[in-house]
């Protein structure tokens, strides 16, 4: 790893350094960054627990457990100068110590872990949110005997990557990851780089996983609840576009929980939301600059008397200050999963998203124009 140093024009080795020069512990260091920085992995994780002990008649601790994108339990072991020779004996023991954990027991771990570590939280939602799901009914945590392996380290003993390479050849996910400190002056870096598989490799066998999935999705039978949305758009569309609400012609049915259709104005969306308890019409904000989504909604929210006296009724105004995004919505409790629920929910929807853009239609095109122009935005 080189340091560039542009007002020279030339770059300048860092100095490689062991984690036992430089006095820090895989558990205080290491292990703390990765918890607080678990895409620096290759991909998004969801840090659930850390010195996980809850195993049955042993004292054993795994060092970090995640979830991925797909609900999957990851167990992650990590040393430091040397993998030792022991390293995948004791991970494919903590995996197999895990592979039992029920959606349950998970969402209860990792709200320990929000409660010890982060000051409190409510798992299931933060579950929903990393996963990018309405409900945490619609998914399943740890399905099968999928759990995966990640193993970190500054150097692998060919014991290590004899075994992980035998792993990966009977469909076993287990990777390592090279973790080397560098040092320039005062600064200490950390490269994370992956060893098994390599980058190349992993795109490439990602992208067989995803055929492969895909293959059995078409043959497999689809979950109930994609069913029911693909039946309900498709239902739902042929009624909007009765109504000429010609923004939606163009729109095929989705095995979603939305539907999303233009408003005029770049990265700002109207969504339609079907979901188990209820149906609502949101204006969703979602621009690439979170100042630009907060100036926009901001302005909105002076005009609320105005808005709402159009609308004909109190909206939800989600500003969100934390996320990029903000969201305006109105919402009506439904059995959504009850067919026989279809045409009201339906017709509300029809009725509520009009008014909704009847309500924000033109003070989007007025918000737009005074951007483009400059007035007011900070």
């Amino acid at each position: 790893m080189f340091q560039v140093d542009l007002s020279k024009n030339r770059i300048q080795k860092l100095e490689e350094k062991r984690f036992s020069d430089l006095n820090l512990r895989e558990r205080e260091h290491l292990q703390e960054w990765l918890a607080g920085q678990p895409d620096a992995l290759g991909e998004e994780l969801l840090i659930i627990q850390k010195e996980f002990d809850g195993f049955a008649d042993t004292r054993e601790r795994l060092d970090l457990l995640a979830l991925d994108k797909d609900g999957q339990l990851v167990v992650i072991e990590n040393k430091l100068d040397d993998s030792g020779r022991d390293v995948t004996w004791q991970a494919l023991k903590y995996t197999a110590y895990v592979s039992g954990l029920t959606k349950t027991q998970i969402i209860d771990i990792y709200q320990q872990y929000l409660d010890r570590y982060c000051g409190g939280g409510n798992a299931a939602a933060q579950i929903c949110e990393f996963l990018d799901v309405e409900e945490l009914g619609e998914v399943i945590l740890n399905p099968g005997n999928d759990q995966r392996l990640i193993f970190i380290a500054a150097n692998f003993r060919k014991e290590v990557t004899s075994t992980v390479l035998w792993l990966r050849e009977h469909r076993i996910d287990a990777r390592c990851f090279k973790v080397v400190p560098y040092v320039f002056g005062e600064e200490l870096f950390v490269d994370i780089q992956p060893v098994i598989p390599t980058s190349e490799a992993a795109d490439f066998m990602i992208g067989m996983a995803e055929k492969e999935t895909e293959a059995k999705t078409v043959q497999g039978v689809q979950r109930r609840s994609h069913k029911l949305r693909l039946e309900f758009w498709t239902q739902a569309l042929d009624a909007l576009r009765a109504r000429g609400l010609s923004r939606y012609n163009n729109i095929s049915p989705t095995k979603d929980h939305w539907l999303s259709s233009g408003t005029g104005v770049s990265g700002v969306v109207y969504n339609l939301i079907y979901s188990k308890d209820e149906a609502r019409v949101e204006l969703s904000i979602q621009k690439a600059d979170k100042a630009e989504n907060k100036w926009l909604f901001d302005e909105l929210e002076a005009k609320r008397d105005e808005i709402e006296n159009e609308f004909g009724a109190e909206l939800n105004w989600k500003r969100m200050g934390e996320k990029k995004s903000s969201r305006i919505e109105y919402a009506k409790p439904f059995d959504g999963f009850n067919r026989e629920n279809w045409p009201e929910m339906i017709e509300w929807l029809v009725q509520y998203i009009a008014k909704l853009d009847g309500a924000l239609g033109d003070q989007l095109k007025r918000l737009n124009q005074s951007r483009k122009s400059g007035e007011n935005l900070v």
